[in-house]
C-alpha cells in the first residue's frame, strides 16, 4: 500500500538490501525519484513504477542529492528510459553527470579500479539540455506539490538536500548521516555521520545538520537507509559524532599504519554507542551492517587529514 505523504521507500540493492534507498515521490499520478542507486538498480526503480501504475512518461523529475555513484550512478541509464524527466543536481555536480569520467575516476581511487567497475558498471553521461541546476533555495513543483532544494556542503561540496512540506519531511542524501534498520532498537534508530571521501569539513557539516534541522522535519528520508524519526535527537547524535570524528583524527594522525588504526578506532566508537543504545548482538553481527562505513569513513579522515 502507497504511504499517505506519497514517499515510497526503492532498495536499490546496493552493496546489501536495506544499504542504500531511492525515494519514489508520486503526487496526482506524477512522480519523481530522489538519488537512482546504481546502474544495477535501474530495473527496480522501473519495477517501482510499474507498481505504482506510474508511466515512465509521468516521471518529471531526477533529484540527485550529489553526485558520489551510490547515489547518481544510475541516473544517466534511467534518464534514458524516462523521456520526459529533468535530472537536477547541484551546479558543482553536474558536469560530472555531463561527462563522468573525472568522478568515475575518484571512485577508482577510493574502491580500487576493478572493485569500482563491479559495483558502479559503466556510468552512462546525461545530456546537458536535460539537466537543471538546482539554486539554493530554488522551489520545484510536482503536480502542485513543492518541494525545496537547499544546499548542505559538509558531506560534498555537490550536495543539496530536499524539504518536502507535503511529508513534512527532507530528503537528506548523507547530510544526516547514515542510521541502518539492523541496528534499531527500542531506544529507535541509531545514527553516525559518514565522511566519504573526498570532501569531508566538519564546520560544514554541523552547519548542515542545523540546516535540515531549521525546517521543523518530523521524519528524514536518508539514502542509508530511508525513513526515520525523531530528528532532534537523531541531530544531537550527529553532532557529537562529527567532534568525534575528529578527535579520533587528530589522536591517530602520526600512527604508523593511520588507515588502519582509524578504521579500528571509529569501529570501537560504533561498537560503544551501540551498546549505549541497547543493541544486543554481537561485534560480527555489527560489523557485517557497518564494515563498508567503517572503510569509508576511515579513508575520507585521512584526507580531511592530508588537508590540515
Amino acid at each position: 500500500m502507497r504511504p499517505a505523504d506519497g514517499v515510497i521507500t526503492v532498495d536499490t540493492r546496493y552493496a546489501r538490501p536495506q544499504q542504500d534507498a531511492s525515494h519514489l515521490i508520486v503526487e496526482q499520478g506524477r512522480a519523481a525519484f530522489v538519488d537512482t542507486g546504481v546502474n544495477d538498480s535501474v530495473p527496480l526503480l522501473l519495477a517501482a513504477l510499474e507498481k505504482e501504475n506510474i508511466a515512465v512518461a509521468d516521471v518529471e523529475y531526477v533529484f540527485l542529492t550529489h553526485v558520489h555513484l551510490d547515489h547518481a550512478g544510475g541516473a544517466g541509464l534511467l534518464m534514458q528510459q524516462l523521456p520526459s524527466a529533468r535530472c537536477i543536481v547541484h551546479p558543482r555536480g553536474a558536469p560530472h553527470m555531463i561527462d563522468p569520467t573525472k568522478i568515475m575516476a575518484g571512485t577508482e581511487a577510493v574502491y580500487g579500479k576493478a572493485a569500482a567497475r563491479q559495483l558502479y558498471g559503466e556510468i552512462v553521461p546525461i545530456e546537458a539540455s536535460r539537466i537543471d541546476i538546482a539554486a539554493d533555495g530554488e522551489w520545484f513543483r510536482l503536480a502542485g506539490r513543492a518541494l525545496q532544494a537547499f544546499y548542505t556542503e559538509g558531506h560534498a561540496r555537490h550536495h543539496y538536500c530536499l524539504y518536502d512540506p507535503a511529508s513534512k519531511g527532507v530528503f537528506t542524501g548523507d547530510s544526516f548521516g547514515v542510521s541502518y534498520r539492523e541496528l534499531d532498537t527500542p531506544a529507535g534508530p541509531f545514527i553516525c555521520p559518514t565522511t566519504t571521501p573526498v570532501q569531508f569539513d566538519p564546520a560544514e557539516a554541523h552547519r548542515s545538520v542545523d540546516r535540515i534541522l531549521a525546517y521543523d522535519p518530523e521524519q528524514v528520508f536518508l539514502t542509508h537507509y530511508s525513513r526515520v524519526g525523531s530528528p532532534e535527537r537523531l541531530a544531537a547524535d550527529l553532532h557529537s559524532g562529527i567532534d568525534t570524528y575528529v578527535a579520533i583524527a587528530m589522536e591517530h594522525r602520526d600512527a604508523p599504519d593511520r588507515r588502519e588504526a582509524l578504521q579500528s578506532a571509529l569501529f570501537e566508537h560504533y561498537l560503544e554507542g551501540l551498546e549505549k543504545h541497547g543493541y544486543g548482538e554481537d561485534r560480527n553481527a555489527a560489523w557485517s551492517v557497518l564494515e563498508l562505513d567503517v572503510t569509508l569513513n576511515a579513508k575520507g579522515l585521512e584526507v580531511w587529514l592530508d588537508r590540515q
